[in-house]
């Protein structure tokens, strides 16, 4: 860092702007490869679920090492398909981390199940295994970790806590494209769930995957996805005979169009030279912050056996030794057009769950306390390595501005 980066003041008490235009948190990296893929399906005029959403899931399923994927319109909706589609429900309980977006929380209660909230690893932020085991009850039906993130949870001990229960594990990866634990990607064993909103790893603008093993869940998931209809209209469309659906379940419209799906495949292509990009601009914030106090990263491994997606940089700041609370510090980033955010408040936090759960927060002690503590930084393969070098001056200079 330059003398001069950190010299005058913050812009949130009159200073320049450490960016003239807004750093947006996560945007998307698109080309003219993703606009010729979406325009080659609206030429052809088919534009629902049909042959490119099939290509997808192959070539997803392939990327992952999963036996299937089935793609759906949201990673909320993968996770709710997932779990009505092992038939969990109405009396069950699923036990899942407490700091995880609401949406986690959302589909387990969409599915008529109860979300059981286990407190979360202050290092990793994953799901404190010993935490969930304590929480398993007589109505626990399943376990939903979250690869926070994109740092892989310790998937061998939750697996083998779950067999010993008798219980289903459907990973939440909306964070995890990319990662690896145990020397494959996540989403080569078990049922994982995949986001690919915008700013995710890899985009479809809105979609999610399920990957699993068994193809009979895999048959049922897609049957589930529109409508439990036993035929989708892209099958009828291509038979030269007269085909009927029959509704044979009550399904869900949860299934991704051919126009996602085309701009998905051009960006799985893409997956490995993001990923490299996500883990540099990580590391120079890495470098960037070393001399700071008061900020804490999250472990990010990578290699063969256990691998980091990259998707957030995390940090926690503790606001006696930065000298700014973490809400004070977001307030004054976005003074200096700079898009950082929080992920998350833990879901106990929220009034519909405060109230529905009524659960008291000193019993999930590091969850709640991360929810005042945990900052986002700007990560994207859009941005450059100087633009994460001006965010990190600009922290350094509110640092100084505030102790001096």
């Amino acid at each position: 860092m330059t003398t001069e980066s950190l010299d005058g003041l913050p812009a949130i008490d009159g200073g320049t702007p450490a960016f003239d235009e807004f750093l947006v948190f996560g945007k998307p990296v698109l080309g003219e490869e993703e606009v010729e893929a979406v325009a080659s399906v609206i030429r052809s005029t088919w534009i629902g679920q049909g042959d490119r959403c099939q290509e997808f899931e192959e070539a997803f399923a392939a990327a992952v090492e999963a036996e299937h994927a089935v793609a759906v319109s949201s990673c909320t909706a993968a996770l709710h398909l997932a779990l009505v589609g092992h038939g969990i429900g109405q009396g069950d309980e699923v036990v899942t981390s407490a700091l995880t977006f609401v949406a986690t929380a959302h589909a387990i209660q969409h599915a008529g199940a109860t979300p059981v909230l286990a407190d979360c690893d202050r290092e990793t932020l994953n799901i404190d295994i010993d935490d969930v085991a304590r929480r398993i009850g007589p109505r626990t039906r399943a376990i939903m970790p979250v690869h926070f993130a994109g740092l892989p949870c310790a998937m061998d001990e939750l697996r083998s806590l779950a067999a010993e229960h008798g219980l289903v594990v459907i990973e939440d990866a909306a964070h995890a494209v990319g990662a690896r634990y145990g020397g494959r990607p996540i989403g080569a064993a078990g049922v994982a769930c995949f986001s690919f909103y915008p700013n995710k790893n890899i985009t479809t603008g809105e979609g999610g995957m399920i990957t699993t093993a068994d193809a009979e869940i895999a048959d049922r998931l897609a049957i589930l996805r529109l409508h439990g209809l036993s035929r989708d209209a892209w099958e009828r469309f291509r038979s030269k005979r007269v085909l009927f659906s029959d509704a044979v379940a009550l399904g869900f419209k949860y299934n991704l169009t051919d126009i996602q799906a085309a701009l998905g495949l051009v960006q799985l292509g893409r997956l490995d030279g993001f990923l490299d990009a996500r883990r540099e601009l990580a590391e120079t914030y890495d470098a960037g912050l070393a001399s700071l106090s008061g900020l804490r990263s999250q472990p990010r491994p990578w290699d063969d056996d256990l691998r980091h997606a990259h998707h957030l940089y995390v940090v926690e700041v503790d606001p006696d030794e930065f000298g700014l609370d973490r809400d004070s510090l977001l307030g004054a980033l976005r003074a200096e057009n700079i898009g950082a955010g929080v992920h998350y408040r833990a879901v106990h936090r929220h009034p519909f769950y405060a109230e529905l759960l009524r659960i008291d927060p000193a019993s999930l002690p590091v969850a709640d306390a991360l929810s005042d503590r945990l900052l986002s930084l700007p990560l994207s393969p859009a941005m450059s390595q100087q633009d994460v070098v001006t965010v990190c001056n600009a922290i350094e200079r509110l640092q100084r501005h505030v102790r001096s």
